[in-house]
């Protein structure tokens, strides 16, 4: 069975456009603001299929929208699909205040009519979690909610951590964190099906597309530039002009050649990925835009991240390093990354 026959659904639970009531952290003073579930829920969701992509496989994103789906429509979009496979995304939460609960779990019903091969899968997700990230494993567990209990495919969520731990809730923004538990649970998803797991870190398992390539990296691809850097192209597998012309300015954003091929470079770039380039005031790009990520998920207020590295990312770079006893100068080189990047 070759990968693109697996068919994948990514689900993620609650609202961010408008927000679910009563799925948030506890007020954080330092962001003026609480940290509402679907902020991890839909960004971990989206490094999953991600993930799904580059393996080659089909995937149905349950809910693309910002807003709250009902549980009954999530369970008849997923119903009508056919799908080999769910894993939703979800973040637990014990009482109203910051406390010690703390770790991950993964969940499955009796009630599903796959349910011994849910199991198997909330298992293998569990495994993989509990190995590739920092967070403690709390069990695999049953739960009788309709998107495990009512669907007619094997289902199982993950609650990545807790909102209302202080460390945890940081862990929400973190996009090395959401990229992680993304990550996790496709490797989780491949160990389940019985395939070899496409690292995403090695910029030789990628593809050079260009205009006219049509495979699973082109819907990677527009999908990153979408969901990560604002774009509203077609995710339809074709790189046609419409891609390329967003290549091309991604490519010019960024200072990389405008050549509309996506290469090594631009992979890199796109993914965020290793070595880290020096930044400092006046800086811009995808690197602008993820030290702003980090610097937020550090509960350090620099106000919108817009990939423009000007006079409040600086000051929250000066107050990151301050707290880190590193040199305060701004500049984020080596030994900012090193500590930005450590959770």
């Amino acid at each position: 069975m070759a990968n693109e026959d697996f068919y994948i659904g990514a689900n993620d639970e609650h609202g961010v456009n408008p927000p679910t009531a009563g799925k948030r952290t506890p007020f954080i003073d330092s962001l003026g603001r609480e940290i509402y579930e679907n902020e991890f829920n839909r960004a971990a969701k989206n490094k999953f299929i991600e993930a799904c992509m580059r393996q080659d496989f089909s995937v149905y994103d349950v809910k693309p929208e910002l807003q709250d789906i009902s549980i009954s429509e999530r369970v008849r979009r997923i119903n009508s699909q056919n799908l080999t496979l769910l894993v939703t995304f979800a973040y637990n939460a014990f009482g109203e205040d910051f406390n010690s609960a703390n770790g991950l779990e993964t969940f499955y019903s009796p009630k599903n009519v796959k349910a011994n091969q849910s199991r198997i899968l909330a298992q293998d997700l569990y495994n993989r979690l509990v190995q590739g990230t920092e967070q403690t494993g709390r069990g695999v567990k049953t739960l009788d909610v309709g998107v495990l209990s009512s669907v007619n495919c094997v289902s199982s969520l993950i609650e990545a951590g807790f909102m209302t731990n202080y460390r945890e809730a940081m862990f929400m923004l973190n996009p090395l964190f959401q990229t992680e538990v993304g990550e996790e649970a496709c490797h989780g998803v491949c160990d389940y099906l019985g395939v070899n797991y496409i690292t995403r870190d090695n910029i030789n398992n990628y593809s050079t597309i260009r205009q006219g390539s049509r495979n699973n990296f082109v819907y990677l691809l527009q999908f990153i530039l979408n969901n990560d850097y604002g774009y509203n192209l077609s995710i339809d597998g074709i790189f046609g002009s419409a891609t390329q012309n967003a290549v091309k300015q991604f490519q010019a954003e960024n200072g990389l050649v405008e050549d509309g091929i996506v290469g090594k470079n631009t992979w890199t770039t796109l993914l965020n990925l290793t070595p880290y380039p020096l930044l400092k005031q006046g800086s811009r790009g995808a690197y602008v835009q993820f030290l702003q990520q980090l610097l937020l998920s550090k509960f350090i207020n620099i106000g919108d991240i817009d990939g423009i590295f000007g006079s409040k990312t600086k000051n929250g770079v000066l107050q990151f390093q301050e707290q880190n006893n590193l040199v305060q100068d701004g500049i984020v080189g080596t030994n900012t990354w090193n500590a930005l990047t450590n959770m």
